[in-house]
C-alpha cells in the first residue's frame, strides 16, 4: 500500500519559512476542526442516536447518548484527519478540496498525522472506559477500515471504492445499538445494510458532478470510467435494493406503522428521483440538464427522515 506524496501546499501559500504569526490562532483552531469534516460527521450521528432509541424502545440514558456522540465524533474525526493526511497530494489538485487545511498550509502534514492518531486513541479509550468495549472495537474497526481499506487500498485502484469503502460509514448504526445493549441483533444489521446500499447512489451523483476533478487525479470513481447511462442504471439498482431492505424492520418485529409509512413514502420519492435521473441520462442530458445533484441532496433528506422515524416509532407502538 503505497501513496505517492507531493508537496501539499501550492506555491506561494504559507511557505515553511513563514512564522506562526501568519497562521492566527483562531484560524488554526478552525483548521483543526475542518480536519474532522464536521458536516460528514453530522450525518453519521443522525444514524447513531435514533438507533439508540430503537434499542432502548424509548429514551436512552442521555449521558450515554452524549458519551456515544462525543466518542463517535472523535473517532470519525480521527479517520477523516488521517484520510486528509494520506490524500493531501490529490487534494491539492482537485477544485473541491483545494481549501483543505493541509493544502493551504494552515496545518502541517506532521500535525495532521499526530492529530488523527490522537483522536483515534482518545476515542477508543473513551468508548471502552465509559460506554463499553464492544462499541470501542466497532468504532476503531470503522476508523481502520476507512483509513486503510478505503483510503489506502480501494480509492485509487477500483471503481468499487465507494461501494466497499462505504462499510465504514455503516458502522455507526452498530455502534449506536451496542452502546445501549452491549450486544448486536438483526435490527442494526438491517439498518447497516440500508446504509450500505444507500452509500453508492448517494455518492455517485456527486461524483458525476465532479467527474473532472477525479479524472484529473486518476481516482477511478464509477462516473470517471463509465457513461452516465451506466452510472444511472447502477444507482437505480442500488436504490431498489435499499428501499426493499429498509422495509424489513417491520416484519422482523422491530418497528410499527409509523416507520413503515415513512420508509414507503420517502423510499418511493427516492425511487422517483433515481428513475428520473436515469431517464435524463438515457436522453443524454449533460451539464445542468442532468440535474444529478437533485438525488444527492434528496439522499441526505431521505436518510434523515428514515432515522427520525426509527427514533419516533417506539413511542407510537
Amino acid at each position: 500500500m503505497c501513496v505517492t506524496a507531493v508537496e501539499s501546499r501550492p506555491a506561494g501559500v504559507l511557505g515553511a519559512s513563514q512564522n506562526r504569526i501568519d497562521r492566527p490562532f483562531g484560524a488554526r483552531v478552525k483548521a483543526f476542526v475542518a480536519l474532522t469534516k464536521p458536516r460528514i460527521i453530522e450525518l453519521l450521528l443522525i444514524t447513531t442516536v435514533p438507533v439508540m432509541f430503537l434499542a432502548q424502545q424509548g429514551v436512552p440514558d442521555l449521558g450515554l447518548v452524549l458519551l456515544t456522540c462525543v466518542g463517535g465524533y472523535l473517532s470519525a474525526g480521527g479517520a477523516n484527519a488521517l484520510n486528509m493526511y494520506i490524500d493531501r497530494d490529490i487534494d491539492a489538485l482537485m477544485d473541491r478540496t483545494s481549501q483543505r487545511p493541509l493544502v493551504t498550509g494552515m496545518v502541517s502534514p506532521r500535525e495532521c498525522l499526530a492529530f488523527g492518531i490522537a483522536l483515534a486513541v482518545v476515542s477508543t479509550l473513551l468508548f471502552g472506559l465509559t460506554v463499553n468495549w464492544l462499541s470501542a472495537w466497532l468504532a476503531l474497526g470503522a476508523l481502520l477500515f476507512y483509513v486503510v481499506v478505503y483510503t489506502m487500498i480501494l480509492k485509487r485502484r477500483t471503481s468499487q471504492n465507494i461501494v466497499w469503502g462505504g462499510i465504514a460509514g455503516c458502522m455507526p448504526v452498530l455502534i449506536g445499538w451496542s452502546s445501549v445493549t452491549n450486544s448486536l441483533s438483526w435490527a442494526p444489521v438491517v439498518l447497516f445494510l440500508v446504509m450500505f446500499f444507500w452509500t453508492p447512489p448517494h455518492y455517485w451523483p456527486l461524483s458525476m458532478k465532479v467527474r473532472d476533478d477525479y479524472a484529473r487525479v486518476g481516482v477511478p470513481m464509477l462516473p470517471v470510467i463509465a457513461s452516465n447511462k451506466v452510472v444511472a442504471k447502477q444507482i437505480v439498482i442500488y436504490s431498489w435494493v435499499m428501499v426493499a431492505v429498509s422495509l424489513l424492520l417491520t416484519p422482523l418485529g422491530y418497528t410499527g406503522w409509523f416507520y413503515t409509512a415513512v420508509a414507503l413514502v420517502s423510499g418511493g420519492w427516492w425511487l422517483w428521483e433515481a428513475h428520473a435521473l436515469q431517464a435524463r441520462a438515457k436522453a443524454e442530458a449533460t451539464g445542468v440538464k442532468l440535474k444529478e445533484m437533485r438525488l444527492f441532496h434528496w439522499s441526505i433528506t431521505y436518510v434523515s427522515l428514515l432515522f427520525v422515524a426509527v427514533a419516533v416509532d417506539p413511542f407510537l407502538r
